[in-house]
């Protein structure tokens, strides 16, 4: 088994374990009142969505994405949403339900080896994406493929260029990753830094935005041509 496969099993682990629960905890992290849905509303609004579009989710959890996308696409729109783990789909299903959300569509996958359906508009990826394997190819993949004009948005955590301690012990929950060892091999990584470098490589008018103290980053640009 190699390493990534290794993490992919302890994310699913780790989220099934969430997702009952998720809604409300993600009310709270990294930290009560953290800006999350107002974060998130830049993440839709940097994809530059119009009625009838059609929309990709990755890592899309238990949909709170949902009701921000569908403003912006529509009943005409499209909204297909990626996660891997099986009991956060099921809870998305549950809000897609309650809303009576028809054009919502789920898929269990990987999001480095989903198969994008044609006509993708927009791919949005929120609070997941330092956190798969191979998030580079994530990236070229989704480029790939986008429409003329199509544009991608990721937002995720990192952590600031200047540290306090608190905001380290914070990250452990941060990333879930369950120990300061672990943190400390995240932050070493820097995984936000090979999505910024994966966006430039493959889309055009890339922009990057930091959050909230550098808590948090904001990258999305468009497809060439």
């Amino acid at each position: 088994m190699t390493e990534a496969d290794r993490t992919r099993e302890r994310l699913i682990e780790t989220y099934r374990r969430k997702a009952a629960h998720y809604d409300v905890t993600s009310r709270l992290s990294p930290v009560p009142g953290y800006p999350q849905h107002g974060q998130r509303l830049l993440a839709v609004r940097a994809l530059g969505l119009h009625a009838g579009a059609t929309v990709v989710d990755l890592a899309c959890g238990t949909g709170l994405n949902f009701a921000l996308l569908e403003r912006a696409i529509g009943p005409r729109g499209r909204i297909v949403g990626v996660d891997l783990t099986d009991a956060m789909l099921a809870r998305a299903e549950r809000r897609v339900e309650a809303a009576g959300w028809s054009n919502v569509r789920l898929v269990q996958a990987d999001a480095a080896g989903f198969d994008f359906p044609t006509g993708v508009d927009a791919v949005l990826s929120t609070y997941a994406l330092t956190q798969v394997p191979d998030r580079g190819l994530v990236i070229a993949h989704a480029a790939a493929a986008l429409g003329p004009g199509g544009r991608l948005a990721v937002l995720d955590l990192k952590i600031p260029s200047v540290t306090p301690r608190w905001l380290s012990r914070l990250g452990v929950a941060v990333v879930g990753v369950g120990s300061s060892a672990s943190l400390d091999e995240w932050i070493a990584r820097r995984p936000w830094e090979e999505i910024r470098m994966a966006a430039r490589s493959s889309l055009a008018e890339t922009s990057w935005a930091e959050l909230c103290f550098g808590t948090a980053f904001l990258v999305s640009g468009r497809v060439r041509g």
